[in-house]
């Protein structure tokens, strides 16, 4: 027996019985709701939805600091009362010394991923440690203004000496155009927050006299935002060493000024210390090791320049130079934290670089200044990451080191570290022992 059709209409049988139009339709099953509707209806119902109260909170906080920054910039009223700070580096009453307060050294940067608008707070004991290391007499701080000035003095005396003795004409100064025109971008970029740049910035790194033409946009007056755009245009089109200059000069002495100033460092500014390490070697030569030469780098500058560190991904040949020069430079309390954040990478080092950081360790069997914590940290972490690489010579030293400088907390995880390895000689040495 073949089987019923179902009717055009769409009601179809039921139970054998054809069902007729007149009870469709009281049914229901004729007047159906299309697909578009529904999607009209779904939208309707989500924009009706108010906006939850977690994310209103973080809405509005971020409007209240957005206010704040115009309010202390341009002085349009009075500002607010700033809040105490979220971003605790460690509890006061925690110890530093313990295993638990560690990664407070990557997650400087708040919550965000790459920001670190939120203050940064450290132990006051930590940072008089740092300070005992710290150099009495450092160097003036020089600037792009300063570098300029002096260039333009020599090129002064020197060449306009020799063309006034030929044909007695002066040195051809910058055309007054070229300085109205720049002069004008910094007129842009002091007020600069978002958009396009002038297309007379852009084209600077392209200038073979470059320095002299930014003098005349005056960096140290550009907005946080205007320093991120600049750093891109620059990291992008300048060579490395040119690059290099850009970071000392323009960036570094910024970036140190609005920690000093705000306790923290602003989102932009920080997102374009990560964009400056698209080149990595102009990055460590031009920031990171003049401030670790510099001998004045504070624990919470540490702290926060060295969350790049743990956030990006930087070639192994950079890290390792950047590592050799750090171990054999004069100790500051800011040499352990970048070094402890660059071991924690788990590199492939060669074995100059760390004979170099063995090196580096042994020359405190004679210190008599009580040591920082982040000392024996950094010391911890490469007993951890790199004990097999180590020869037994080079362990049977640091055994004997750490019973000179010892910590009661780490100094065990050292030895213990070093002890329960095999070395990079095993073949030929003898198993290190263990020191009571």
């Amino acid at each position: 027996m073949p089987k019923a059709k179902k009717s055009k209409g769409g009601g179809g049988e039921k139970s054998g019985v054809t069902v007729g139009l007149a009870d469709q339709i009281l049914q229901g099953d004729v007047v159906r709701v299309s697909g578009r509707m529904k999607s009209r209806d779904r939208r309707q119902e989500d924009e009706d939805e108010y906006v939850d109260e977690r994310l209103s909170r973080k809405i509005l906080e971020q409007a209240r600091i957005q206010q704040e920054e115009l309010q202390t910039e341009y002085g349009l009223g009075k500002p607010e009362i700033k809040k105490q700070p979220s971003t605790v580096l460690g509890s006061g009453t925690q110890d530093l010394d313990s295993d638990e307060e560690w990664p407070a050294l990557g997650q400087a940067g708040g919550e965000d991923d790459g920001e670190c608008g939120t203050e940064v707070e450290v132990d006051p004991d930590d940072e008089k440690a740092m300070q005992m290391f710290m150099n009495k007499n450092p160097p003036l701080r020089r600037t792009l203004a300063d570098i300029i000035m002096e260039k333009i003095t020599e090129k002064q005396t020197e060449v306009g000496t020799v063309m006034s003795e030929v044909s007695g004409r002066p040195l051809p100064q910058l055309d007054p155009r070229i300085i109205e025109v720049y002069k004008g971008v910094n007129k842009v970029l002091s007020k600069y927050r978002s958009g396009k740049l002038p297309k007379a910035f852009k084209i600077v790194p392209a200038l073979s006299n470059w320095e002299q033409v930014l003098y005349l946009t005056e960096p140290e007056t550009w907005t946080a935002a205007a320093m991120y755009q600049a750093t891109r245009i620059f990291s992008s089109n300048l060579k490395e060493r040119m690059a290099q200059r850009f970071y000392n000069l323009v960036l570094l002495p910024r970036i140190r000024d609005d920690i000093a100033e705000y306790k923290r460092l602003n989102f932009h500014l920080y997102s374009a210390l990560k964009k400056a390490l698209f080149k990595p070697g102009a990055w460590f030569k031009g920031i990171l090791i003049p401030l670790c030469e510099s001998g004045t780098c504070t624990l919470r500058e540490a702290i926060i320049i060295g969350s790049i560190l743990t956030k990006c991904s930087i070639p192994v040949l950079h890290s390792s130079a950047a590592m050799l020069k750090l171990a054999e430079m004069e100790y500051n309390g800011a040499n352990s934290i970048f070094l402890r954040l660059l071991l924690d990478k788990k590199y492939a080092l060669p074995f100059r670089v760390l004979d170099g950081l063995v090196a580096h360790f042994l020359r405190f069997r004679t210190e008599k200044r009580a040591l920082p914590v982040l000392w024996h940290q950094s010391l911890l972490t490469l007993a951890q990451r790199y004990k097999a690489d180590l020869a037994s010579e080079q362990k049977s030293a640091l055994l004997e080191l750490i019973k000179i400088q010892t910590h009661p907390q780490i100094s065990p995880e050292v030895r213990r570290e070093l002890v329960n390895s095999e070395s990079r000689d095993q073949e030929t040495a003898t198993p290190v022992m263990a020191m009571d």
